[in-house]
């Protein structure tokens, strides 16, 4: 029986963050979400169940308004980095949830790097 592209997704996405959930005890997770118009990424501490940054493609100061590509991804990686490193943030793990890294999911990823983060 053959299943659904979105059942394969959230077993995948399960699969993901329970393996994370394992290895990064008491770290902090950066979630990747990421739609067919738009990405974003949250910094989440899951310990107190707050959100100390979050960058969207949606923010009209990074002029990606619009517009879902790899160099849009990689502003909002940028964007996190910065605003990881103002609330004091220099370690967390990657979560992609149920997405493949590739494409988008990556450029955000490789961003976020280069800015600073270190996962």
């Amino acid at each position: 029986m053959a299943n659904s592209k979105r059942d394969l997704f959230l077993k995948r996405r399960l699969r993901v963050r329970n393996k994370l959930r394992k290895m990064n005890a008491g770290r902090l997770r950066l979630s990747v979400f990421r739609s067919n118009k738009n990405i974003s990424v949250q910094l989440i501490d899951d310990v107190n169940g707050v959100t100390l940054a979050a960058a969207s493609s949606l923010e009209k100061d990074l002029g990606v308004v619009g517009k879902n590509n790899v160099e849009a991804a990689a502003k909002v990686g940028a964007a996190i980095a910065e605003r990881a490193k103002q609330a004091g943030v220099e370690e967390c793990y990657f979560d992609r949830g149920g997405f493949l890294y590739h494409g988008r999911v990556k450029a955000l990823a490789d961003a976020a790097r280069d800015g600073g983060l270190k996962f």
